[in-house]
């Protein structure tokens, strides 16, 4: 947890380092015409949004009403098997009218969940690359004018990362070819139990390939499971980050569980406090883990409610201005 107002001079140099990187690194890419990004704005502006992911029970429709009265202003929609979203689920129809839908209802699409894995085999790495056309589409027939981007984890295990991580890397290139081809952005996850489970792995693998299609998605709560602070993990990160998903998490590895967000030990308040003084804007989306929407009784739409009241409490008591 980070007070601003005390925090040690290491951490205020390395959050003004940080702001300065950030501001750079998106200069560069405003320049790039290759891909398309959101637009940034002279200070913080951020979008408050749910995964879907964890809608999964519910109609596609009723989710989004559901998320639009309760007053997000973003969805992620899961492309994985078994969900409304699939691709191969929805005709070029069915996506047209989910894009008039997202309209009447004021909705944006701030990211495309995958499942991929860079440690897969060859038959497998195959697939993912047809994933992710596949996903490139469905972006531009859902948002013609703004594609959302695209956002997945690595796999692999963390012992796993020096013998993987060049084959990763040399992977990760190929989904950078394939995703300046689509004009998408496509932002990678670490994830605690996954070969890239720290930031420095992360950046190792964005820099290595240095594309400027492939983005991070920031997710605190797996660097707090390894006890990363929140200032180290956003100083290494931040520069790179178009996508923050939002949940919380108890315990060490590789014995935990995920929460909501405000269940946790996450101090919100603190965290947004960070963003507003480095000026992040973009989407914020809660992510309701499968640890959590798998437990007998769960109700996402009760769920989806109070992260919403957490949040905006949170934001607001930042001083965080919310598109």
């Amino acid at each position: 947890m980070l007070d601003l107002e005390r925090a040690p001079a290491k951490y205020v140099n390395m959050l003004l380092q940080t702001r300065r990187r950030f501001l750079r690194a998106t200069a560069g890419l405003l320049a790039s015409a290759s891909v398309p990004l959101p637009a940034r704005a002279a200070g913080a502006n951020v979008s408050l949004g749910f995964s879907l992911y964890g809608m999964k029970s519910l109609p596609l429709d009723d989710a989004l009403k559901q998320c639009a009265e309760i007053g997000y202003r973003n969805v992620e929609f899961a492309l994985t098997a078994g969900y409304p979203t699939e691709p191969k689920m929805l005709s070029r129809a069915d996506r047209q009218r989910l894009s008039g839908r997202l309209k009447d209802l004021k909705l944006d699409v701030s990211g495309l969940m995958l499942n991929m894995s860079l440690a897969a085999d060859d038959p497998a790495h195959a697939q993912n690359l047809e994933a992710l056309k596949v996903s490139t589409q469905f972006a531009h027939d859902l948002v013609p004018e703004n594609p959302p981007l695209l956002e997945t984890v690595l796999g692999g295990k963390p012992t796993e990362w020096d013998q993987v991580k060049d084959r990763m890397a040399e992977r990760l290139q190929a989904w950078a070819k394939e995703a300046t081809a689509g004009k998408v952005i496509l932002a990678i996850k670490a994830h605690v139990g996954s070969a890239v489970n720290i930031p420095e792995r992360l950046v190792w693998l964005l820099q290595r390939v240095n594309s400027p299609a492939i983005r991070a998605a920031y997710d605190y709560s797996h660097f707090q499971l390894r006890d990363i602070s929140l200032a180290d993990s956003l100083a290494a990160l931040l520069p790179y980050t178009r996508f923050i998903h939002v949940k919380d998490s108890v315990g060490e590895p590789p014995k935990f569980q995920f929460l909501l967000p405000g269940e946790g030990r996450t101090d919100y308040v603190a965290y947004f406090k960070v963003l507003k003084q480095l000026a992040y804007s973009g989407p914020v989306v809660v992510e309701v883990s499968s640890q959590v929407f798998n437990k007998a009784g769960y109700d996402p739409i009760a769920a989806a409610k109070k992260c919403y009241a957490s949040l905006t409490i949170a934001m607001d008591t930042a001083g965080l201005t919310r598109a």
